[in-house]
């Protein structure tokens, strides 16, 4: 197979595909035990749901819905649907079915698809005022009534009776690095939600440019690869998700575990063993707290040795921050601290083999991220929007700056407006808010730079 040029996400994945071949690609719980499923498994399912797409008529530039928790067909589905030049319309899972008609309507949505029973009555509830709407299909196998109602299982079957493969590869190299990927629309404070407008190079350079600041700076060795071991629970419909996660794993051949549900999150942790996480503050506000109010009762000796680690691992800050080794006998107390209760508490907490744990969406708590960095868990707190693809900034491995949201990134110019404004400019900045151009044209200043609407200070480390 001839090398695609990897103008979108969807030829990196056909690129790393003919690459990692029976390796797996994604990993999901069924029936009480984790399924595999390979990247060739998953390739021919992006073919056959792409040769139906087609065979319904679905153009470039056609937006399709997407109305699902994090799964595994989800990646499917937008793989697909950006193999075929058509773009992405992300709903958030938890969206009513009044939320998810005002964006199926806004953006002109031609099908959707959902990924249960309940999504699929809340998108048949508003069907009638959707006269655009051909189709909804359902991840579940669940019993459909009407013509427009299909299964994702028979979609499949149909787009594989119906294979195309020139089709697809025509479509698929005529992608322009310019051109429409992903409608992601914001939830404005007030009025409706706004659709940001992001193109495959905004997705396709913010990834690449992240991981140049991944990997080692001195030999340029990447920190992320095929043997990393992600776990998805942020909502894929997020930025932040969408692009560090999904795309972050096709792009450096990393596998993807799908968590069940923040409910049984923890007990997703202890059985994957991730080696990165894409997470939000909370998150680890919660771990944290949990880890306190269960030691809170902890008395005696117990109590001392506990006391004496989290000393050790508050002194480890500088050099786990720095990517120092540690010297001397605080280097023989932190190997004690760890032998006795850090590495046992983060086996316990299914974090022993996490490297990197990515932080964003809010600000993270000092405390939190020193608390976690201090046992070896770098945390690596970043920022950026919806409206930046979304990663801006990020502190980088070996320069860890707990309270700080770190450096740029590659291509990325930040600079301070005269009241505190943080302006940005870059090739992740959207290509503005759909049908909406006066809102665009407010965002996106002349020269370029977006307004981010947050104020900030840039510090002597940059």
């Amino acid at each position: 197979m001839a090398e695609y040029t990897q103008n979108s996400m969807a030829a990196v994945f056909q690129n790393n595909a003919a690459k990692f071949g029976d390796s797996t690609y994604a990993s999901h719980k069924k029936d009480g035990s984790w399924k595999e499923i390979s990247w060739n498994q998953m390739n021919t399912m992006v073919h056959n749901l792409a040769y139906y797409l087609l065979s319904i008529g679905i153009e470039k530039g056609d937006k399709v819905g997407l109305f699902s928790p994090n799964r595994w067909e989800w990646h499917l589905t937008a793989l697909a649907i950006h193999s075929i030049g058509a773009v992405d319309v992300p709903i958030y899972a938890t969206n009513s079915a009044e939320e998810a008609e005002y964006i199926l309507d806004n953006s002109d949505s031609k099908i959707c698809f959902v990924g249960t029973e309940d999504h699929l009555k809340k998108v048949l509830k508003v069907r009638a005022k959707l006269p655009g709407m051909k189709q909804v299909i359902v991840f579940d196998e669940v019993s459909v009534n009407q013509e427009m109602e299909l299964t994702l299982e028979k979609a499949l079957s149909i787009g594989e009776s119906k294979a195309d493969p020139a089709k697809f590869d025509e479509r698929i190299n005529a992608i322009q690095p310019s051109e429409l990927a992903t409608l992601i629309y914001t939830s404005g404070t007030t009025g409706n939600p706004k659709g940001v407008m992001l193109t495959h190079n905004n997705y396709v350079s913010n990834v690449t440019n992240t991981l140049l600041g991944m990997a080692d700076p001195v030999t340029g060795k990447p920190f992320l690869g095929p043997d990393d071991q992600y776990l998805s629970f942020l909502p894929l419909s997020h930025s932040l998700e969408r692009t560090a996660g999904f795309h972050g794993a096709v792009m450096t051949g990393a596998k993807t575990a799908f968590a069940e549900d923040i409910a049984r999150l923890l007990d997703n942790f202890k059985e994957v063993r991730p080696t990165i996480i894409i997470s939000v503050p909370r998150i680890y506000e919660k771990v944290h707290a949990g880890i306190l109010a269960k030691t809170a009762d902890v008395k005696g000796l117990k109590k001392k040795i506990f006391n004496f680690a989290m000393r050790q691992a508050a002194k480890n800050l500088p050099y786990i921050c720095r990517d120092l080794p540690r010297k001397g006998f605080f280097a023989f107390k932190y190997r004690l601290a760890d032998k006795l209760v850090l590495s046992k508490l983060k086996d316990t907490l299914g974090m022993d083999k996490l490297r990197y744990a990515i932080s964003g969406g809010a600000p993270l708590s000092q405390s939190d991220a020193e608390f976690f960095i201090g046992m070896g868990i770098k945390i690596l707190e970043g920022f950026g929007l919806t409206e930046t693809t979304p990663i801006t900034n990020f502190n980088r491995a070996w320069f860890i700056k707990p309270g700080t949201v770190g450096q740029p990134i590659n291509e990325t110019t930040i600079k301070i407006a005269d009241d505190g404004e943080i302006l940005i400019q870059g090739p992740q900045v959207m290509a503005g808010y759909y049908k909406n151009e006066e809102a665009t044209k407010e965002a996106i200043m002349p020269d370029g730079f977006f307004r981010t609407g947050d104020i900030g200070v840039i510090d002597e480390d940059g």
